[in-house]
């Protein structure tokens, strides 16, 4: 049934991003074997996995931060190349540029886009209230908690309305509040701009509520264990039957013992 269902989403979708025969070595460790799929335009695709499988590894091969060993990443067709493909990073850590203030932050990438000024400062004031920054707005990253500091960057990224949004488990320093808030932002925006978000996270419940579709990755090293579909309307109901359904059955995909 699930085969069925995945072959139907798949159906008149247009591949963004193609994963190919994708293997990652550190000298004698195998990190990623031999992995390949594909993720849709406009998808909002999670990966998930147990600790150190390599998740983090395949979105910093996808960003070029690391070459692949073998095989390739493409997106639109192209090699993968963060200098023509527009993309934006929300890494695990917070990352704000120390020196800019709140505001600052969330402007810098407008710059480097020679955003217009007036466009430029729409988004910069939205992304303040969104992120419940804005009496905040001068001060500089070492003045603020850790939670923060990763709400910066998360506008910042927001902000730019990129084309793939790349997320590696950012919510994972912020108080349940503010992370469900977020998400719910999240999707709204995912919803509105159109854009192909890939979301890394360790959290079933996380990946259940955001995600259209799921990547399960198994140990090192590392392979596709399993792909799960998330057939759910937004809003979506912690407590709904279908809801708990999908979130037991990821979490034991999970499981390596």
């Amino acid at each position: 049934m699930m085969t069925e269902a995945l072959s139907e989403y798949r159906n008149g979708k247009e591949v963004k991003v193609r994963v190919d025969n994708l293997t990652k070595r550190f000298d004698d460790l195998l990190v990623l074997n031999d992995i390949s799929f594909e993720i849709y335009k406009g998808e909002f695709l999670c990966i998930v996995g147990p600790t150190g499988c390599g998740k983090t590894t395949f979105l910093n091969c996808l960003s070029c931060f690391y070459p692949p060993t073998s095989g390739t990443i493409k997106v639109d067709g192209t090699p993968a190349n963060p200098r023509m493909h527009d993309m934006a990073f929300v890494f695990q850590e917070p990352s704000a540029i120390p020196w800019l203030s709140v505001e600052d932050n969330i402007r810098f990438g407008l710059n480097i886009k020679r955003v217009p000024s007036d466009e430029r400062e729409r988004r910069v004031e939205l992304m303040l209230d969104l992120v419940g920054l804005r009496k905040f707005r001068s001060y500089l990253p070492k003045q603020l908690s850790a939670s923060m500091e990763q709400r910066v960057v998360i506008a910042r990224n927001f902000a730019l309305n990129p084309d793939i949004l790349l997320m590696d488990e950012p919510y994972g320093q912020l108080d349940i509040k503010l992370r469900f808030y977020l998400e719910d932002e999240l999707i709204r925006i995912w919803r509105e701009i159109g854009c192909t978000v890939l979301f890394i996270t360790h959290n079933t419940e996380e990946a259940v509520y955001l995600a259209e579709r799921i990547l399960v990755l198994d140990q090192k090293p590392t392979k596709i264990k399993e792909e799960i579909l998330v057939d759910l309307p937004w809003p979506r109901n912690f407590a709904d039957p279908a809801f708990v359904r999908i979130r037991n059955h990821v979490t034991d995909a999970i499981k390596w013992w």
